[in-house]
């Protein structure tokens, strides 16, 4: 057996990253220690939860020098420093929920060519999120 088990997304504040994915999109928590200066947290889906989201700010990279961390706010602040995407049943309540909320919509829901329908949203910190459902699974 071979399984994902942590994937790392890059924040610029932890709180407020949980304020967005426990508080808005129903994560849990699972881990939230702080060691040595910094902050280690967990989150999981609230239907994977062997799948753990580690949310870490460029300052809590190990063996990265000050130049490294910088770039890498840098690249946060542009949204380019990560991205994730997440399969829900109903992406069109989905979106609704979120635009409702205030998150900042990059795109609407639509059926694309490739089998899902889906829509784009950014988190706090500028990472790029999509939500989709396959259209097979769909009423």
């Amino acid at each position: 057996m071979l399984t994902v088990s942590q994937v790392l997304l890059t924040v610029h504040d932890h709180d407020e990253a949980l304020g967005f994915y426990r508080d808005l999109l129903g994560f849990a928590v699972t881990q939230d220690v702080s060691y040595e200066g910094m902050r280690w947290v967990t989150v999981t889906p609230p239907d994977q939860p062997s799948l753990h989201v580690v949310l870490e700010t460029p300052q809590s990279w190990p063996d990265a020098s000050p130049a490294d961390r910088e770039a890498g706010a840098e690249l946060l602040a542009k949204g380019l420093m990560s991205r994730l995407i997440l399969t829900t049943d109903d992406v069109d309540a989905l979106f609704d929920r979120l635009s409702a909320a205030g998150v900042e919509v990059q795109s609407e829901p639509v059926d694309q060519a490739y089998g899902v329908r889906d829509f784009g949203v950014r988190d706090p910190s500028g990472n790029q999120l999509r939500f989709n459902q396959p259209l097979t699974a769909r009423p």
